[in-house]
């Protein structure tokens, strides 16, 4: 049987009645909200999957906080690769404000698919907590048609799982930002173009400071005997001290990964300081820094006429890699035919700065003092600017491009996201192509890359599990129960 003509099902002034009920309450308990649809860059045409889509517009709205008491979901799951967030929460808005204020603007885009109601996969930046949701269900039908009507979209979302094919730039600094933490960033280690050549001398160790007689030997090399395995960390090298009289040799262990095996080996030690006044070669010990690795062992050589430790006298600038360094035959004894030119090596530090010379071989034979030469950087000129937030750069060498996501000009880190390409290569120039509105034209050289997630303060499990080792003894068959 038809309805009663006589009863009203729900007449338009109550429904409007209760939508503005509705609308009044979201302003008055609801939370600001900035709702960024997506539109869709490109589609795979046999799964209709999404491979690229992009959010360049974003709307204000209020919203109701339906789980107000906290955030749903199972919070921060610590996992093999970092730890992530599952936080879930669901927002209701009114069905009316999003008809009228949203929907008329993406009806005549053609890169939004549905403009009529909110979709999954768009996007809502939630400022209380500067969190970036995205909806993974809509909800349109509760209330269930009230007076033969629906006034409200529930949204249950998740906290957004940033991809590489997803450009978040709506213009709103707070919105672009939070999208930024959410992405993937590889950290770059700039230095400037404006390059400088390091300068450096050297003496001989039979006349450096710091000792108390003329006769004795330095340390001109450190032979391997056993470049050791399963190190985590450089081992300590300890060489025997020299007679009261002279001073202690130094050196460092320079660390390589070889195919097959656990952790890396030893490539060769070098000299930091080849010390003065040994009569008898000292003895070299090799000592693990924490419970990894095991079985390095190495010889010491002594010899007269060593060069000591080089003095910086310029560190230069812009190196983004170690300079070659050469020091000359001049002052070696040929008569007795058993001279030998000295080899080093150089090190830099983070600011493209000449950091130390270490010795490979510190000579043998010398009687006058040698010349050292640094090679220049590699490349000469002048960086200019600095980098602009969500500004395209591209690598001049690779080709490779990103997205700017930081940059700090005094200690010239760049923090990129959306890396495209074969990715960035240590020596090459980062050029600024721009933004939406104009580019900068900056440009610095790679020094060094990392593809750690700078935003995940627990991707990195070592020191974890070191401080782990320090506590449970694994040598025991059981370290968990019985001696």
């Amino acid at each position: 049987m038809p309805l009663s003509p006589y009863f009203l099902q729900g007449s338009s002034s109550e429904q409007r009645l209760v939508q503005d009920l509705i609308n009044e309450q979201l302003k008055i308990y609801g939370q600001d909200i900035v709702y960024l649809p997506r539109k869709i860059v490109n589609k795979k045409t046999i799964m209709k999957e999404v491979v690229a889509s992009t959010f360049d517009d974003a709307y204000r709205m209020e919203a109701y906080l339906l789980n107000y008491q906290g955030f749903e979901g199972n919070g921060d799951i610590l996992q093999k690769f970092g730890v992530q967030t599952t936080d879930a929460v669901t927002f209701v808005i009114s069905k009316e404000r999003y008809e009228d204020f949203i929907s008329p603007f993406l009806n005549s885009d053609s890169q939004v698919e549905l403009a009529t109601r909110p979709e999954e996969g768009d996007l809502i930046y939630f400022p209380l907590d500067n969190t970036m949701f995205e909806i993974k269900y809509v909800e349109g039908k509760k209330p269930f048609y009230q007076l033969n009507n629906l006034y409200v979209y529930t949204l249950s979302c998740e906290v957004m799982d940033y991809a590489l094919d997803e450009n978040i730039d709506v213009g709103i600094e707070e919105v672009d930002k939070a999208a930024v933490e959410f992405g993937f960033t590889t950290r770059l280690s700039m230095v400037s173009i404006a390059a400088s050549t390091a300068t450096a001398s050297v003496q001989l160790s039979i006349n450096a400071p710091g000792k108390s007689t003329n006769t004795g030997e330095s340390v001109t090399k450190i032979d391997l005997i056993n470049d050791g395995t399963g190190y985590t960390l450089p081992p300590l090298v300890g060489i025997s001290s020299a007679p009261s009289a002279g001073f202690n040799a130094t050196a460092v262990a320079i660390m390589t990964s070889r195919s097959g095996q656990t952790g890396q080996s030893i490539d060769r030690i070098e000299l930091t300081n080849p010390g003065f006044a040994y009569t008898v070669p000292p003895t070299v010990t090799i000592r693990s820094q924490n419970a990894f690795g095991t079985g390095a062992a190495a010889t010491a050589v002594i010899a007269e006429g060593t060069i000591a430790t080089p003095t910086i006298l310029d560190p230069g600038a812009s190196y983004a890699t170690a300079p070659n360094v050469s020091i000359n035959a001049v002052g070696l004894d040929t008569n007795i035919g058993i001279g030998s030119t000295a080899k080093a090596v150089a090190v830099i530090n983070t600011l493209g700065q000449l950091a130390s010379i270490r010795y490979t071989f510190a000579g043998i034979g010398y009687t006058a003092t040698p010349t050292v030469t640094i090679d220049p950087p590699v490349k000469a000129g002048i960086s200019s600017g600095n980098y602009l937030f969500k500004e395209l750069v591209r690598g001049v060498s690779t080709g490779t491009t990103a997205i700017v996501a930081d940059w700090d000009s005094d200690d010239r880190i760049l923090k990129v996201t959306n890396v495209g390409g074969v990715g960035f290569a240590p020596g090459e120039s980062v050029v600024g192509i721009g933004t939406s509105l104009l580019g900068s034209d900056a440009e610095y050289v790679v020094r060094s890359v990392s593809d750690q997630d700078e935003y995940d303060l627990y991707n990195e499990n070592i020191a974890v599990e070191s401080e782990a080792d320090s506590i449970i003894d694994f040598s025991e068959e059981n370290p968990f129960g019985d001696f």
